[in-house]
């Protein structure tokens, strides 16, 4: 049989948009289960101390409610596991942030899970907390590493005589908040137990991962669990790995001996799942009078838990975007009383690239020069950090096709000149950044005797597309129409898998998809083409092939353009229309990677200008924790955006040539927004989001720089 690509690279429609229209898709909480029940968490009202007494009388008493649980009575979980720490539900009285869950209750019914719930009585010995994040905070400390696995400080060069000696320097504070995954289906799990098989149906971005995490945690062997993830309605990476929610369902379903269920309500999802950790960066360029960077610094505060020492990749796109031969970055965390921080799409780059980028664009209006002009002229030829040749780098493409596209020739290089009634209007641009990562999959091809063929893998497809990827990736390398051919996912007993996330999904899985077709071609091949009686199968998995890859440094770039225009007299601010360019390896999907890219722009938008989780430092909890008050970008925010993928042929990451794009489409988006608005206004908010009340501000000071200025005419009516 010879293999004819037919699929790869087609915008084919999703395989399963029927399922999904029709609601035969089934998601976590859907699968029918006999005798099920239903677990709702009580949650701590202090931020800080430990539980006295938990009084379940009041509870036990209502009709239909079978146990309380707390750190008294839970199944004990294994307390040698290599696990966060925050998922040892139930395991002690001590409360390390407001909202924990310190006891549950089952019922058999939702609402008598929650009417009893609201009736335990628990008290607490509360100690002081502190919840707000300070640059100045005096535990602050350097992470040993953060998520990608790379020291929290890295130095080359000596970037203290270099900034002290260059003739043109930035040097600037950027703020970004918290901002909470608001996935639309919430995190959702049932649990069985089977004597000591747990089966757990979860929205879960990791099948397999979550397997391993599951067993370790209630101690039985991985091929004693099963998680089906079927379908997701999103994860953002906060269903990388089973939260606690997940967990609690597992405890109490060993607890009662039956089925039980969990969906978080929206208000739940702000105080149980992690978050986006806020950050207070310093960045500091110094350049010739040329604009070549001589010097970068960038240091990033941010915050972890109690409990566990996250720290997120703030400034590893600074060590690799640029060519400067001296360069210091550094990741110092503070502990607070707080829930872990974690991953939120593409964690860590998102808010540093906004200050990077942000910095960027200042630095080019001190030196009188074009922003892209700056970018192209500290265009690296090898990785700045480490040194090696890179995959490929496309970043100057991105940035000249953009403009192009754009219209920047037209961009009047003077802020605060644009102007449409009493509309100020600007444009700004920033780069888009995201490693290009590969982890070890596993996959099955089997070829059945009817002529059909079967594809088996871990995967998860959150919404994102990968099940039709993938099914275009086995046709193509079985040369076969994808009526022929059946792809199974969303399981842990379909084989090692890594999870989807980091951008890694795709490149991933698909790399052991196509091995295993085309060792299964070659398989039939022995047998002149004829399926043997039974049906022949075949088992692929990367993991020796990724150790064989060339020593190079992998990435995804792109560039990011916008128009702002703000209102004069109240400081309104809209963005007119957004252009995003992404070079990204070979596009599997025209059609559903352009929608990935269209939401990630939107989630930059909405950071840009809505997005703030709000800290009560008296309760220690989020004060806006449901949609009144957290807003996310709705379809009257959303401008007329643009895509544009540039053909990128990069052979050596992987045979399918694809690389990850789920995240590169937020990296810098809030950076071209919050560029555009300095440009329509001539000033600067460093502080996301860049709310009204920021806007007004930002005017005012700009009218009295215009009242101070030599011969300046009265300004118009507007913000005073």
């Amino acid at each position: 049989m010879t293999t004819v690509s037919r699929c790869v690279g087609a915008p084919m429609t999703r395989v399963d948009g029927l399922d999904k229209v029709t609601g035969a898709a089934r998601y976590a909480y859907e699968f029918p289960t006999q005798g099920v029940s239903y677990v709702w968490p009580v949650q701590a009202t202090i931020a800080r101390g430990r539980v006295t007494e938990v009084d379940p009388a009041p509870a036990l008493a209502l009709p239909g409610v079978l146990t309380v649980l707390d750190h008294t009575n839970a199944p004990r979980l294994n307390s040698e596991a290599e696990a966060s720490a925050d998922l040892f539900v139930l395991q002690s009285p001590q409360v390390a942030y407001h909202g924990q869950m310190v006891a549950a209750v089952v019922a058999t019914s939702l609402e008598a899970a929650r009417e009893g719930a609201a009736a335990v009585r628990v008290s607490y010995e509360r100690e002081p907390h502190d919840v707000v994040l300070r640059a100045d905070d005096e535990r602050l400390e350097i992470a040993e590493t953060v998520t990608d696995g790379s020291a929290g400080l890295v130095e080359r060069g000596d970037a203290d005589a270099a900034w002290a000696d260059a003739p043109v320097r930035v040097d600037q504070t950027y703020t970004t908040p918290v901002e909470h995954v608001s996935p639309m289906e919430p995190h959702a799990t049932i649990a069985v137990w089977d004597e000591d098989r747990l089966t757990v149906f979860n929205s879960d971005q990791g099948p397999y991962m979550s397997a391993q995490l599951l067993s370790a945690l209630f101690g039985i062997e991985l091929s004693a669990v099963e998680v089906v993830a079927e379908y997701i309605g999103g994860g953002f990476g906060s269903k990388g790995i089973p939260r606690s929610p997940t967990v609690l369902a597992a405890l109490a379903a060993r607890a009662v001996g039956r089925p039980v269920k969990i969906a978080l309500t929206r208000q739940q999802m702000f105080q149980l799942i992690p978050y986006r950790s806020p950050t207070i960066q310093r960045v500091r360029l110094g350049a010739g009078r040329d604009g070549r960077l001589t010097v970068i610094q960038h240091e990033s505060v941010q915050q972890r838990s109690a409990l566990v020492p996250f720290a997120d990749q703030t400034v590893s796109s600074t060590r690799m975007m640029y060519a400067a031969p001296n360069a210091r970055t550094t990741v110092k965390v503070a502990p607070l009383d707080v829930m872990t921080p974690a991953w939120f799409r593409a964690p860590g780059h998102t808010p540093g690239m906004f200050a990077l980028e942000s910095a960027v664009d200042e630095l080019a209006e001190a030196l009188g020069m074009d922003p892209i002009e700056l970018r192209i002229r500290n265009e690296p030829e090898n990785d700045p950090e480490s040194g090696k040749p890179f995959s490929s780098r496309n970043l100057v493409a991105c940035l000249r096709e953009g403009a192009a596209r754009f219209g920047w020739e037209h961009r009047d290089p003077t802020p605060g000149t644009g102007r449409e009634g009493r509309w100020l209007v600007g444009t700004g641009v920033a780069a888009s950044h995201h490693p290009d990562y590969t982890f070890p999959s596993s996959a099955v091809a089997r070829a059945e005797e009817d002529g059909t063929f079967r594809v088996r893998v871990g995967a998860a497809d959150l919404g994102t597309g990968a099940r039709t990827a993938l099914t275009q990736v086995a046709a193509d390398a079985l040369g076969i129409p994808v009526s022929r051919l059946r792809l199974e996912i969303g399981r842990a007993s379909l084989g090692m898998a890594p999870f989807a996330g980091g951008s890694l999904g795709t490149a991933s899985w698909g790399w052991a998809v196509d091995k295993a077709c085309r060792a299964l071609l070659k398989e039939l091949d022995v047998y002149a083409g004829v399926v043997p009686d039974g049906g022949l199968e075949v088992v692929a998995d990367t993991t020796e092939d990724l150790g064989q890859r060339a020593d190079l440094s992998r990435h995804t770039f792109g560039a990011q353009f916008a128009q702002v225009r703000v209102d004069a007299d109240t400081g309104e601010v809209r963005v007119d229309r957004m252009l995003g360019v992404f070079a990204a390896g070979r596009i599997v999907n025209p059609h559903t990677a352009r929608s990935q890219f269209l939401g990630a722009m939107t989630m930059g938008l909405s950071m840009a200008l809505l997005e703030i989780g709000e800290v009560d430092p008296v309760f220690g909890d989020f004060a806006n924790h449901d949609f009144a008050g957290y807003h996310i970008a709705a379809h009257a925010d959303v401008p007329r955006l643009d895509v544009v993928c540039l053909d990128e042929t990069d052979n050596t990451s992987n045979p399918v040539g694809a690389k990850g794009i789920g995240e590169l489409g937020i990296v810098g988006a809030a950076a071209a927004i919050g560029n555009a608005f300095h440009h329509a206004t001539g000033e600067r908010v460093r502080d996301l989001p860049i709310r009204i009340e920021r806007s007004r501000e930002a005017l005012r000071v700009a009218r009295s720089a215009e009242k101070r200025r030599p011969g300046a005419s009265e300004p118009g009516p507007g913000v005073g």
